[in-house]
Order: structure tokens, then sequence, then C-alpha cells
């Protein structure tokens, strides 16, 4: 063989060698920590249990990664997780089609706004359920999140309704002229509400806890939903709009049932622990809920968007809009006075644990 074949060959060993010699890949890649089994119900503290569901808990207290890695494991969160994530790019699909050449301007701030806080509850939404488990703290924490994202959602769609689903008549009401004010007033209130509920009671929860959860988001919900009840009873349902509009409030309506009743699960425990519980179909609901709501204030945005400038005027408009950024912040501002107040609890319960 000629000698230059062999120094070829000779150097080709050579590098092949010194490239088995180079760490793995697998060594510069992070190492995710495996799947944690679930436990039951009775090796969680009570904090975290949920009543008539037994098993499919995370540990408490692992790394915040083996959580995030949990979005791919089945637990009893697995699809409260996922029903809110997957409404996410599919109404951001649905709202891309529908809005195609749509610019951001004053006529369609309010619209951007409601779409904005629709993807805002559905983020936290989602943060709170997959990451809770870590500790006391992180429970509370996102949770006040999750809160703080209703309110904001809930503001949204009174804005959306307001601006292109109310009637000229209802707007010249006495609710229409306080409309505004109150939904805002109120979303804060439900934020606040909730928050302290769930910072002031403790497992088994009390009827009280649920009291001021319900009775503040629902005064919300009566105030928001007021425009389109008004339109729903006052015009004819020739107009396929309406439908849609029906629609969501027959959604919210079955969302809000599952949401304040532990069914199917409190009749029959243990067999709904993954798939089946009530909060899982308040979130389905929930999210087609907002589908139709998107397209029914959407459709109504086409419908008013050349007038809707001169009806309510451009200073009104960005006043609107500048109280729902003066919301987001109140409602921040809540979550972390609340979330102080569960630190300095958190504090004394170790101090008096040693």
């Amino acid at each position: 063989m000629p000698s230059g074949v062999l120094g070829r060959l000779s150097a080709l060993t050579l590098s092949i060698q010194q490239l088995g010699q180079l760490p793995h890949l697998s060594n510069w890649l992070p190492r995710l920590p495996l799947p944690q089994a679930t436990v039951l119900a009775s090796d969680v503290p009570s904090l975290f249990r949920e009543p008539y569901i037994l098993s499919g808990y995370r540990p408490v207290r692992q790394e915040w990664l083996s959580y995030f890695c949990s979005l791919f494991q089945c637990h009893n969160e697995s699809l409260n997780v996922w029903t809110h994530l997957l409404a996410i790019p599919a109404l951001l699909l649905h709202f891309s089609f529908g809005a195609s050449g749509l610019t951001l301007n004053v006529a369609s701030l309010p619209l951007f706004l409601y779409m904005l806080s629709s993807l805002t509850y559905l983020s936290f939404s989602v943060a709170a359920h997959l990451l809770q488990s870590h500790s006391e703290l992180a429970h509370y924490s996102l949770f006040f999140v999750d809160y703080v994202g209703v309110a904001v959602y809930q503001y949204g769609c009174a804005l959306g309704h307001y601006f292109y689903c109310s009637e000229p008549e209802w707007r010249h009401s006495p609710v229409g002229a306080l409309f505004l004010p109150g939904a805002a007033v109120l979303a804060w209130l439900s934020c606040a509400s909730c928050c302290y509920a769930k910072f002031r009671y403790r497992r088994p929860y009390p009827l009280h806890r649920k009291i001021c959860q319900i009775i503040p988001t629902s005064l919300a919900y009566l105030l928001d939903i007021s425009p389109v009840a008004h339109r729903l009873v006052t015009r004819s349902w020739d107009e396929p709009v309406l439908v849609f509009h029906a629609l969501q409030v027959v959604f919210f309506v079955l969302s809000a049932l599952f949401f304040s009743c532990p069914v199917p699960e409190r009749f029959f425990p243990g067999r709904c622990d993954i798939v089946g519980h009530g909060h899982q179909i308040f979130h389905i609901f929930l999210a087609m809920c907002t589908m139709c709501q998107l397209e029914a204030i959407f459709r109504d945005y086409l419908v008013h968007q050349q007038s809707g400038e001169g009806v309510h005027g451009e200073h009104f408009i960005l006043l609107a809009g500048g109280s729902f950024f003066l919301l987001v912040l109140c409602c921040v501002l809540t979550a972390v006075l609340m979330t102080g107040a569960v630190q300095r609890q958190l504090k004394k319960k170790d101090c008096k644990t040693f």
C-alpha cells in the first residue's frame, strides 16, 4: 500500500481516537429529573388536597424543574394545565385568522385589551396548576397570581362588551353610565376577596370561603354581561352574532356550576382523580366560553369599527384603556401584599415548630 495512503489512514485513526476522548454530548445537556411517582392525598399537606380527590398528587418540595417536567406526566392537575394551555394557541389562531389586516388604533384598542386579558388569565391558570405543588409559599403566590388573571379578564370582557356589544339605550341607562368604573371596582374586589379567602380559611374549607369568592365574582359577571343580556332580550335573534353571545352565557353558567360544586367526584370519590373531576370540566367550559365570546366580540367589532370612535370619543376610549392597566397594577399590588402576609405567617409557623 502506498505510503501516502497509509499516512492518511493513520491520521484518520488518530482523529477518531481524539474524538472519542471528547466529552459526550449528553454531558453538556441539562439532566432532567425523572418523573416523580404520584402519591395519595394522605402523603401531602392538607393545603394541597382537594375534596374527594384521593390520589394523583405530586410530591411537595421537589426541584422546580420536576414540576415543569410534570407537564408531560399523568397526575390530577394534568388536564387542568392542558385544557388552558391548549386554549392559548387556539385563541391566538382564531384571533389571527379573523383579524388579518387588523391594526392597533383607538377603535381597536378595547379588542386588543380583551385579547390580552384572555391570554393573561389562561397563562396564569396554567402556571398556577402546573407549579403550585412546589411549596406552601408557591401554592399561595401562584393562586394569588391566578386571581389577578381572572380579575384582568373580567375587566377585559367589560371593555369588549361596552364598546362593541352594547346598545345606545343601554349606554344611556344608569347601569350604562356607571358600567366601566363599576366593572373595574368589582374586578379588583373579586381579586382581593379571592386572595383573602385563600389566605384566611384552612381545609376543610367552611362555607364562608366559597361565599367570599362567589359573591364578588358573581356581581362582577352580572354587571359585565349586562350589555349582552340587554341585547339578547331586546333584539331579534336574526343576527347570527347573538347565537355566539347566547353560547358564551350558557358556557359560563355551566363553568360556574362546576366551579362551585365538586361534582362528579363527590359521588365517585377516587374515581375522577386523574380525569373527570369538576375543576377540569370548569376549565373546559370556561375555555369554550372564551372562544364564543371572542367570536361574538370580534363580529360586533367589525360592524362598529367605523362608528365606534365617533360614538364613544377618542379620549374616552383611551381613558378606558388606561384604566385597564391601572386595574392590573392594583391587582398585582394586592397579590404582592397578600404574598407578604403569607410569608410572615409561614415564618411564625416555622418559629413555633422549632
